[in-house]
């Protein structure tokens, strides 16, 4: 098997959707697949790479119904303007879409059957709600039976399709509280509201200039949900945001967001025949099915699964970047997995950063990636669960 680097890596700001009122989301007025078409072009001409030399095209999508349709992935060449000789397809893995696409990627190069391949995510929740809801025209629509039938209770389709209360029930099933998701969350935008100061979202997100509501135009170029200033109380005293009496709330829970991310990932050769320094080699990839009703759990196998595909151990891991959906799903990771928590997530997590979900999974590993450059780390692991009970994990090393 051959090699594969990330050769670049870009994305937009994350801004907090408003499905009830989107002309509070900074990208409210900008569809998802508008805001790829601007990241795509941006990314080639900062690898040094020409459009024509992409062999294949993998964009990720979690609701691509309504307007984030993608006709196989075609329609973002074509808003790109790229050459029609790049191919394209799309994959729903619900929060884990883009680093399935980074992990078909990464197996059509190791192969050698490819060279060049660029992997895309993108959601827009203002526009395409959780739920397939759109602005226009498209609804998601589950079988009933599986909620209604016999034979289909076992699976639980009331808990299981809301990821609420799968966070719940793997909170009911450990030691942790609301206070320790609480603080979890605390020290997620403190860390998150750090990094922005110091510059390092800067390496990663293109300022996109942007129409509000008002008329006026914005300079995006910061994650909208970040709140430094958040309090231990503040988060106290949140409701719990699905049943009455639970613990998980708004403030330990990831944001809804829209944003786009795109990865070039090379081989080896291909990388060092243009002169391209890579980012970070791909040393191992992980993927999971666990109990639906706790889908939280789904990124403890998926990195047991990378981490021994890799040879490592979990103490060989530099740097984690975990996904925070919920608090809980970090915090039971980092327990289960034995990780020392100060490895996880130094630049804050996806409660703070936000999860818009078919873009997350190449936020998660392009973010990782940079902090191994940043902080002289060797080995990194990104993971992240999956509604309807999966997980996915990539296992990187960082390019001397």
């Amino acid at each position: 098997m051959r090699e594969v680097v990330i050769a670049g890596y870009l994305r937009t700001a994350q801004s907090r959707s408003r499905p009830t009122d989107p002309s509070k989301d900074w990208f409210g007025r900008m569809r998802a697949d508008e805001l790829l078409a601007k990241v795509m072009p941006e990314l080639v001409k900062r690898s040094g790479i020409d459009a024509g030399e992409i062999d294949d095209f993998i964009v990720g999508c979690a609701q691509a119904v309504g307007e984030q349709v993608t006709f196989g992935g075609r329609f973002s060449i074509f808003m790109a303007n790229f050459p029609y000789t790049v191919p394209a397809k799309l994959v729903d893995q619900q929060c884990g879409s883009s680093m399935a696409a980074i992990h078909m990627g990464f197996l059509e190069i190791a192969t050698d059957n490819a060279d060049i391949v660029m992997v895309g995510g993108m959601e827009n929740m203002s526009r395409v709600p959780m739920g397939g809801a759109t602005t226009d025209s498209g609804l998601a629509a589950p079988n009933l039976a599986l909620f209604t039938a016999p034979e289909y209770r076992h699976w639980e389709m009331q808990t299981t399709m809301s990821m609420g209360l799968t966070a719940q029930k793997l909170l009911s099933q450990t030691d942790f509280t609301r206070e320790d998701m609480d603080k979890w969350a605390l020290r997620s935008h403190q860390l998150a509201e750090k990094a922005i100061q110091e510059g390092f979202f800067d390496g990663e997100i293109m300022p996109i200039e942007v129409e509000q509501a008002d008329g006026s135009i914005m300079t995006v170029k910061r994650d909208q949900a970040v709140r430094g200033d958040t309090t231990l109380e503040a988060l106290a005293r949140l409701k719990p945001a699905f049943n009455e009496g639970h613990q998980i709330t708004a403030g330990n829970s990831s944001p809804v967001n829209a944003a786009a991310s795109a990865m070039i990932l090379m081989s080896k050769e291909a990388a060092h025949a243009k002169g391209i320094k890579p980012l970070a080699t791909i040393r191992s990839i992980g993927f999971a099915g666990v109990n639906p009703t706790i889908m939280g759990v789904g990124p403890v196998p998926a990195s047991k699964k990378a981490l021994r595909k890799a040879g490592l151990e979990v103490q060989a891991i530099d740097f984690w970047e975990i996904n925070e959906a919920f608090c809980i799903v970090a915090l039971n990771c980092i327990k289960e997995l034995g990780i020392d928590p100060e490895k996880a997530n130094v630049m804050g997590g996806g409660t703070a950063i936000g999860h818009p979900m078919g873009a997350t999974g190449i936020r998660l590993v392009g973010t990782l990636a940079r902090v191994l450059q940043e902080k002289g780390g060797r080995y990194g692991c990104a993971n992240a669960c999956i509604g309807g009970g999966q997980g996915v994990a990539t296992v990187i090393e960082r390019t001397p």
